[in-house]
């Protein structure tokens, strides 16, 4: 049965008052009826990163700019254990990261398997800005950073080696589905002009093979847009959204008329069905936040647990848990 939607008020870690958002005088008067600007992201690590991009929107940065600088708020942050810096090593003990990055134009970048930079939002907007390429993987990932002044450090912080040192004392990789696992912060924002932006950056599964790569730097499983119809953007089990195209279908289906809701749930239980009989069942879980051209929105996911952060010119910074399936 589906679950109602609760709506859960936080307060805002510094510039932001517990009632107040900042002001959207310094934004375009076309959008009267308020439904844009707008940023939706993934978990509640979303809610800080929400509040860097808006700052950007007020200063009148680009939605690109805002949007990278709203996601390099948990890359940088070593208490996310999933994203970027601090973040969980894979079983052979090195922090490897994921990101990919969107524009209006359909313009996209990506890195994957990359080692030793913080920020690999920020490499993948340069590979999308100046390279003909959309990805760069592993070691030319790394050489294309470091060419653009990016410096090499340490990602392994002392608190995810002692974990990865307990783990190897068992070595049973086993995903676990509870709100601590928060794999991925996916971002998307209207802006108001009506243009859609994308980001997602993850340092993937926890204690996952080495080279492994999951759903988060693959244009359309991870992310996706049509700045004609919308964005979409997953969060949950890589290999489970990669064999769907998942952020790309929910798009699609928003093309064919459906809400943000409905095609978000529409995908989840298209991935539901194709894996309820298969032996990653019972730690299945994976969601979807949506956001169309109008400036609605959704969160949708198969199981209890997915929360995201949404900020617009008439809420505060707000934290949501979505609705689910089972």
């Amino acid at each position: 049965m589906n679950k109602r939607r609760s709506f859960i008020k936080k307060s805002i870690l510094g510039g932001f008052g517990a009632t107040t958002l900042l002001s959207c005088e310094n934004l375009k008067e076309s959008n009267v009826e308020g439904t844009y600007p707008k940023i939706i992201s993934t978990w509640n690590h979303g809610v800080p990163a929400n509040k860097e991009a808006w700052k950007y929107l007020i200063e009148g940065r680009t939605g690109i700019s805002a949007i990278e600088a709203g996601v390099k708020i948990p890359e940088a942050d070593p208490k996310i254990r999933s994203v970027g810096f601090g973040g969980y090593p894979d079983r052979e003990g090195i922090v490897t990261l994921d990101a990919c990055i969107m524009d209006k134009h359909n313009n996209c970048g990506s890195v994957s398997f990359l080692q030793n930079i913080k920020h690999p939002i920020s490499v993948a907007r340069l590979v999308m800005e100046e390279t003909p390429h959309v990805m760069l993987s592993g070691k030319g990932a790394l050489d294309f950073a470091v060419s653009k002044g990016f410096k090499k450090e340490n990602l392994l912080t002392e608190a995810s080696k002692l974990d990865w040192i307990n783990w190897k004392k068992q070595s049973n990789y086993q995903p676990v589905i509870n709100l601590e696992n928060h794999d991925t912060i996916s971002m998307l924002l209207i802006d108001d002009n009506a243009d859609l932006f994308g980001a997602c950056t993850t340092s993937g599964a926890a204690w996952k093979m080495h080279g492994r790569v999951g759903d988060s730097p693959i244009i359309g499983a991870g992310l996706f847009l049509d700045n004609d119809i919308g964005a979409a953007a997953a969060t949950g089990l890589g290999e489970a959204v990669i064999r769907t195209s998942g952020s790309a279908m929910v798009v699609e289906l928003m093309r064919q008329g459906y809400t943000p809701l409905a095609a978000c749930k529409e995908i989840v239980e298209r991935i539901s069905k194709i894996h309820k009989s298969g032996p990653d069942w019972d730690y299945l879980q994976v969601g979807f936040i949506a956001i169309n051209k109008k400036g609605e929105y959704a969160g949708y996911s198969l199981r209890k647990g997915f929360n995201y952060a949404i900020c617009d010119s008439s809420n505060q910074n707000l934290l949501l848990d979505a609705e689910y399936a089972i």
